[in-house]
């Protein structure tokens, strides 16, 4: 009997963007025309700011630690996971919590694509980038990007 490895129900999101706020987002290949920044679930009992490390590199090739490391927003949100992905984690699983980080690679760079998890990937001014988003908890966090970082927004 093959024993099944469920997906923990505490993921990270990880916003990548510039210092001018333009936002990294990812076509998802699951779920084509539908956007969101890197996220992913924790592995074992790894600490988040390691979730974050190799989700961060897995997905776009990008190494937080090259740009100053992934910051902890200290935040958490619940959300009802899609039913097209509930198989993924132990039966019963309906909510999971993701934990925001943000990594400040000052301007665009080179991407390289997990070609089983994106399709395309888009820098975006955060309002764009926020509207473009399926998910309202990454909309959310693109939202908050701007005063998080003690920018005054542009109407």
């Amino acid at each position: 009997m093959i024993a099944v490895a469920y997906k923990q129900p505490i993921s990270v999101l990880v916003l990548v963007h510039t210092t001018d706020l333009h936002v990294l987002l990812l076509e998802r290949a699951d779920f084509p025309e539908h956007w969101q920044s890197v996220t992913g679930s924790r592995d074992d009992d790894e600490d988040l700011a390691t979730t974050a490390h190799r989700e961060l590199l897995e997905e776009t090739g990008i190494d937080a630690d090259a740009h100053g490391g992934a910051v902890d927003w200290n935040q958490a949100q619940d959300y009802v996971i899609f039913p097209q992905w509930r198989h993924r984690y132990p039966p019963g699983t309906t909510h999971n919590t993701e934990h925001v980080f943000s990594v400040d690679v000052r301007a665009p760079v080179p991407v390289r694509l997990a070609p089983r998890e994106h399709l395309r990937h888009v820098w975006l001014p955060w309002r764009a980038a926020a509207a473009r988003c399926f998910s309202w908890s990454n909309r959310d966090a693109i939202l908050a990007l701007p005063a998080r970082l003690g920018h005054a927004p542009t109407p």
